[in-house]
């Protein structure tokens, strides 16, 4: 795999909760029409995924729903003191 390059203009990385030196990075490439979705350990690219801009809405939709979601069950849940 791939060792780190610079993020690209449009893009962010976001911290794995196990820490343990995982990220994700998310980077725009405005000149293919592509989102990149990718996997990092050790600054080392372990993985990646391209997703077409036309399919980002639909993650973001997805994404959303999800918080959505999660909002209303920690919401429903008995408030705990302690």
């Amino acid at each position: 795999m791939a060792t780190a390059r610079p993020l690209p203009a449009a893009g962010e990385i976001f911290l794995d909760a196990r820490g343990d030196e995982r990220a994700l990075r998310v980077s725009w490439h405005y000149d293919s029409d592509l989102v990149v979705l990718s996997l990092w350990r050790d600054n080392v690219c372990t993985g990646s995924f391209r997703l077409t801009v036309d399919e980002v809405p639909e993650l973001i939709d997805l994404l959303r729903s999800g918080l959505d979601t999660a909002y209303a069950v920690a919401r429903s849940r008995p408030h705990q003191v302690g």
